[in-house]
C-alpha cells in the first residue's frame, strides 16, 4: 500500500513538473505575442495561472515524499534522534489536519460552484469548479501520504528502541 501511494506521489510529481514547463511555455509565448507581435492572447494569462494551481497542488504530496518542505532544522538537529522522531511526528500530524481539513472543505467548495455554475470573471469564463477540484485531490494525496510518512516515522522510532535493546 505504501508503494501505490509513494508511486501516486511521484507520478503528480513528474505531471506538476511538466505543468510547470508547459507553464514557462505559455509566458514565452504570450510574451513574443504581445511585444513582438503587438498580438496578445486572452487566454495566455488564465491557462498559465489555471495550470499553475494544478501543478501546486499535484505536486505537494511529492514534495512531501521526498521531504522537501521548507524546515528550519538547527535546533532540531542537534538533538537525540528520539526527540526528533518525535518532533517530526508532530509536524505530520499537523499537516495531516490541515490536509483533512483542506480536503474537506475543498471539496464543499468545487460542489457548491458545480451546482451554482460559478466561473472566472475573464474572457474564458472558466467554470470555478475545474480549479477548486484541484485543492481536495493535492490535499487528499497529501494526507495519504502523511499518513505513509508518520507511520515511517513511527517505524524508525520502533527500529531506534529495537536496537537499543
Amino acid at each position: 500500500m505504501f508503494t501505490f501511494i509513494d508511486r501516486i506521489s511521484d507520478l503528480f510529481g513528474r505531471i506538476a513538473a511538466w505543468l510547470f514547463f508547459l507553464i514557462g511555455g505559455i509566458i514565452v509565448f504570450e510574451v513574443i505575442a504581445r511585444y513582438v507581435f503587438l498580438a496578445p492572447t486572452i487566454w495566455g494569462e488564465e491557462m498559465s495561472r489555471f495550470l499553475q494551481i494544478w501543478a501546486t497542488y499535484l505536486a505537494a504530496a511529492y514534495v512531501l515524499k521526498n521531504r522537501q518542505l521548507i524546515a528550519i532544522d538547527v535546533v532540531i538537529d542537534k538533538m537525540p534522534e528520539l526527540f526528533r522522531i518525535i518532533c517530526e511526528s508532530c509536524a505530520l500530524l499537523v499537516i495531516a489536519i490541515f490536509s483533512l481539513v483542506a480536503f474537506v472543505y475543498g471539496f464543499e467548495i468545487a460542489f457548491e460552484s458545480i451546482r451554482i455554475g460559478r466561473a472566472t470573471s475573464t474572457m474564458l469564463a472558466v467554470p470555478k469548479w475545474m480549479t477548486e477540484i484541484s485543492i481536495p485531490i493535492g490535499f487528499g494525496l497529501m494526507l495519504l501520504q502523511t499518513a505513509v510518512e508518520l507511520v515511517r516515522t513511527i517505524t524508525r522510532s520502533s527500529d531506534l528502541k529495537s536496537k537499543a535493546h
